[in-house]
């Protein structure tokens, strides 16, 4: 089973890797962490802390962006060249295949995540009193290893760059010591918005079995915008929007995940809360995550199992 669905998985993240307008995204999420250092230049003495937060809030944006077109678009692509059937006609399980799929998505935003964390990271070092050749060497070097890796892995160039950005997120983490608090708070953001991803990309997967790109897509959005104002609808006034609207919030607010819970705020991700340490914040919210991704990607399971492909 685990060679199966690692196949689907590989697969899924090199076609991703080549489509120009995930491509497109990734420099634009490069470019908004040039940007934070624009912004925070303006700042009084608060280069870290703006450059730190503008990182940290496009990890989330533009990994669900990356989230919901590829769990759109992935699954119908293959119908729509009719490679599913050559595939299925194979011993594998449909639940295997959609699983495949699934973490395919994942592992795509993961390798994205890395490689923007250690943008963000760098310059937060440069920040924190690094001094400019060491920040430079590394990412010299860095480079340096990338195009031997991609030299000498001719068939499976395009699989070297998970190890390798999870390598260069390592280092960058190490290089940006002095700059502690707020390599904690990238760290953490990363981590949650990971776990985000992961159940917006089962969403997008639940509706893909058995929808189009256009409705997935926008289904997709709709649960991820309610799932943002989970808090909001939980607590609507009663004499602004009536008893009927008060219920509705708190009906929907239960059933869709609470997805304000991955972008918590800025003290509590500094350790500054005393009632709620950071680090285990972010595993009960990642174990939040496991279930509502378990659960979303049974039933899709279960829809894809019944598909007609005729």
């Amino acid at each position: 089973m685990f060679v199966r669905v690692s196949a689907i998985a590989l697969n899924t993240y090199r076609e991703a890797v080549r489509a120009r307008l995930l491509l497109g995204v990734f420099a634009l999420g490069l470019a908004t962490c040039a940007y934070s250092l624009i912004v925070g230049t303006l700042s009084l003495h608060n280069e870290r802390r703006v450059i730190a937060d503008v990182g940290a809030a496009s990890f989330s944006l533009y990994g669900v962006v990356v989230a919901i077109v590829l769990g759109s678009t992935s699954l119908y692509r293959e119908l729509e060249h009719k490679t599913v059937f050559p595939i299925l006609s194979r011993p594998i399980r449909r639940w295997e295949y959609l699983l495949g799929k699934y973490l395919g998505t994942v592992l795509t935003v993961m390798v994205f995540l890395a490689i923007q964390a250690s943008a963000l990271l760098c310059l937060l070092a440069l920040e924190a009193g690094q001094t400019v050749w060491k920040v430079s060497g590394l990412a010299s070097v860095m480079l340096a290893i990338l195009g031997a890796l991609l030299l000498r892995a001719r068939l499976t160039r395009v699989f070297v760059v998970i190890p390798w950005a999870l390598a260069l997120v390592v280092a960058c983490w190490v290089l940006s010591a002095p700059a502690l608090e707020e390599r904690q708070l990238v760290t953490a953001a990363a981590v949650l918005a990971l776990c985000e991803v992961g159940i917006v990309a089962a969403v997008a997967t639940l509706f893909s079995a058995f929808s189009s790109p256009f409705l997935t897509a926008t289904f997709t959005g709709m649960i991820f915008v309610i799932g943002r104002s989970a808090d909001t609808m939980a607590h609507l006034p009663k004499k602004q929007f009536g008893a009927g609207a008060a219920v509705a919030g708190r009906v929907l607010a239960r059933v869709f995940p609470n997805l304000h819970t991955y972008v918590p705020a800025r003290a509590l991700l500094l350790g500054q809360a005393a009632d709620e340490p950071v680090w285990r914040y972010v595993a009960t919210a990642g174990l939040q995550a496991i279930s509502y991704v378990t659960a979303l990607l049974v039933v899709a399971a279960l829809a894809f199992r019944k598909r007609d492909f005729s």
